[in-house]
Formats: structure tokens, C-alpha cells, sequence
């Protein structure tokens, strides 16, 4: 069996998911060529060599349907390459990498391109019109509700106020901020030049200048979906819960985002004949599931899994990167790893810097691979939780130069 091992990351910039963002104009497929066009220049690889290119993407319809890797090859000059797309919600990207390293050590294959990508702007959140977001039976029967209402189910349950959340939204702006000034995250950048030759180059979502009063001036988000029907759902399902607090807003919740990203797995072999040093290896991965009604903690969970699996403790994690979907499930986080602010997400994340959905969980590999960079660390975990109460995990070891 071979180890797996990280040969290169890369991503856009994360823009507004709206008609007024960066990347509108710009379609799912060419954000993916863009980075497999940069990734030959980087590298010198040649696609020949690559044996597949796996992404994940969460709305699998309109312009991200149709197997969108196998376009993507073709159309970035790569057209011997298979390509396949996966949908685990929002952890598709991250559990591309991990299906791509079970192969790369199964000897299936030497050299997969794996990652993410989503256009919200251009193929909205639901659009795919499933059953788990469009038939009232399967809503009832599941316990759907959305993430907004499992939040607030969360923080209800975990008794956490809303200063905490506000206080963590603060935060993660003024982590991203200071990230982005002091150029932590150029080594896996890719900027994206725009047809009215505009070159985006910075996460369009950060806001340097919030404050804890402008935070607390901001209305509870999901309070309205709560009384139209979504608290009901959720309480059913958790009758010790007498009322939901609603006390996310739009600063402690994910802001949505169009971005991509590819990380490069494969064998140390393929790395030699690529001519780069492998940057991390895939010690192993933990995909997990949990009550579908609060559903973000799966996660978590995940996390938990895949240390324990490989005999390590949280102390031994120098770099998490979890998926900040809503800020109590941080909190939650933060306080059951014992993972303080210098090592749980110590550049921002997604509430600050936006939530590509299919392509985040890449995304936060790549933060965590240049971040162990930084550091010097060894351990670094990179996680998503998904809707139905899905999650992903995948820990790596940083490999010395």
C-alpha cells in the first residue's frame, strides 16, 4: 500500500455569491479550467500523467451538471483525463480528497487532481430541486430544516448567548483581514482575470472594518423561517427543547461564495516525475453522519474520528480548519478540542471569507497545508459538515523540507 501524499493546492479567490460578485460573469467549468491551466504552469505536470480528476459540487444541475470535471478536462487541454463529480453537500470537496487518497493508497492509481467547485451566483443553493429541500413529505420525515434553524437549535441546546456568537464573528473578520494583509494566503492563490480585464485576487467578502457594535445592531437571520414553520419541524424532533433562541445573523453565519479549488494527490513516485517534493501526507480521513435535524455536528464528529483513529489526541493538532458554518458550532468546537483561536482557524474562515459549498472543504486543505507551512507544525485537520447531518474530515502530516 502506498501512502498518499498532498504534491500541490490551489484555489480562486472567493467572490459574492450575486449578481454584483466578482465571478458572475464567469462559469463553474471556467473557474476549474482556470486552475488546472495555472496548475500545469506551476508545475510543469503533464496531464497525460494525471489518471483522474474528481470534484465535488453540491447542486449538480444547470451549469453544474453533466459531469462538469470531464468538461473541464476537455476544455483545459487534458482531454485523455477522466473526471467525475460527487455530491456530499457541503463536504463534497473535502470528501473528493479523501476518496482520491483511498485510491492514490489502494494502488488503484499514482496521480488524481481532486477538489470543488460552486457557483451559488449562477446555480443557486436548492436549485437542483431535490426531494430533501422541495417535497413537504421528505421534509416532515427527515427533519429538514435549514442550517439557519439548526444553528439556532445548537446554540439553544449548547447555552450559548448571543455575545459569544457576535464575539466570535468579530473575530474570524479581524483573523481574515490581518491573513490576507500579511500574504498568508498567496501560495495556493490563483487570481482569475475577468473579461473586462479586472484581476480578482482577494476573498471579495471580508469586512476589515466590523465591529462588535455593528454586529450587535444586525437582526436575528432565521427567526422568520422559524415561525413560517421550520422551529415546529425541529422541535418535533427534540421535544426537550421548549423554544429555539434565534440569535445567528447575517455576521455569525457563512456568507455564500463562488470560488474553486484543486488539490493534487498522489504516490511519492508521481511526485519525482512531476519534479516536486510532496508538501503533506494523507495520514487518513473519517466521513460520519448525525441526526439530520441539528446536523452541523457531524463535522465535529468527524474530526474527532479521524485523530482518535490514527492515535493521536486534539493537543496534537497544531492547524484545524473547520467550515465556520454558523458560530456556535465553533464555539461548540472550540470548547470540546480545547482548539483556541492560534490553532482553530488562524487565518478567518467561512463566515468571514465565504462558503463555496462543493469547493470549501478543498479550499480549507490548502489553508491548512500553508499554514503547517508557516508554522513548521505536523498534524493539521481540515473539516466540513453537510447538510442530512454529513461530515467530513481529512488529517494530514506536513512533510519536512
Amino acid at each position: 500500500m502506498s501512502d498518499a501524499y498532498i504534491l500541490e493546492t490551489l484555489r480562486t479567490p472567493r467572490a459574492k455569491a450575486s449578481s454584483r460578485g466578482a465571478f458572475a460573469e464567469i462559469s463553474p467549468v471556467d473557474l476549474v479550467v482556470a486552475l488546472q491551466r495555472d496548475l500545469v504552469r506551476r508545475t510543469g505536470l503533464d496531464p497525460e500523467t494525471v489518471d483522474d480528476v474528481m470534484l465535488g459540487i453540491a447542486s449538480q444541475n444547470a451549469e453544474q451538471g453533466a459531469n462538469l470535471a470531464r468538461t473541464a478536462t476537455i476544455l483545459a487541454g487534458w482531454g485523455d483525463v477522466p473526471g467525475m463529480t460527487m455530491n456530499r453537500f457541503c463536504a463534497s470537496g473535502i470528501d473528493s480528497v479523501a476518496q482520491a487518497a483511498g485510491r492514490v493508497r489502494g494502488g488503484d492509481v499514482e496521480l488524481i487532481v481532486a477538489g470543488g467547485v460552486e457557483s451559488v451566483s449562477r446555480v443557486p443553493m436548492f436549485s437542483d430541486g431535490g426531494p430533501l429541500w422541495s417535497d413537504p413529505s421528505t421534509i416532515e420525515r427527515v427533519g429538514s430544516v435549514f442550517m439557519g434553524i439548526a444553528a439556532d437549535l445548537v446554540l439553544t441546546m449548547e447555552g450559548f448567548k448571543r455575545e459569544d456568537l457576535d464575539a466570535y464573528g468579530l473575530e474570524t473578520q479581524q483573523k481574515a483581514a490581518r491573513a490576507w494583509d500579511e500574504g498568508f494566503f498567496n501560495r495556493s492563490l490563483t487570481p482569475i482575470t475577468r473579461s473586462d480585464g479586472r484581476v480578482v485576487d482577494r476573498d471579495e467578502l471580508v469586512r476589515p472594518f466590523t465591529t462588535l457594535e455593528s454586529l450587535a445592531g444586525l437582526e436575528p437571520a432565521f427567526a422568520g423561517q422559524g415561525a413560517a414553520g421550520q422551529d415546529a419541524i425541529a422541535l418535533a424532533a427534540h421535544p426537550e427543547v421548549s423554544r429555539i433562541r434565534h440569535e445567528h445573523t447575517v455576521g455569525t453565519s457563512p456568507a455564500l461564495a463562488d470560488a474553486a479549488a484543486l488539490v493534487v494527490v498522489g504516490t511519492e513516485a508521481a511526485a519525482k516525475r512531476m519534479g516536486v517534493a510532496p508538501r503533506a501526507r494523507i495520514v487518513g480521513s473519517a466521513t460520519v453522519s448525525c441526526d439530520p435535524v441539528i446536523m452541523l455536528t457531524a463535522g465535529q464528529s468527524a474530526v474527532e474520528k479521524v485523530i482518535a483513529r490514527a492515535g493521536l489526541h486534539p493537543s496534537d493538532i497544531d492547524v484545524f480548519e473547520f467550515a465556520e458554518a454558523f458560530a456556535a458550532l465553533c464555539l461548540r468546537f472550540r470548547r470540546d478540542l480545547d482548539a483556541g483561536p492560534d490553532r482553530m482557524n488562524p487565518n478567518g474562515g467561512t463566515i468571514a471569507m465565504g462558503h463555496a459549498f462543493g469547493a470549501t472543504g478543498a479550499i480549507l486543505l490548502a489553508c491548512c497545508v500553508d499554514e503547517l507551512e508557516r508554522r513548521e507544525g505536523r498534524y493539521g485537520v481540515a473539516a466540513v459538515s453537510g447538510a442530512a447531518g454529513l461530515g467530513v474530515a481529512v488529517l494530514v502530516e506536513r512533510v519536512a523540507p
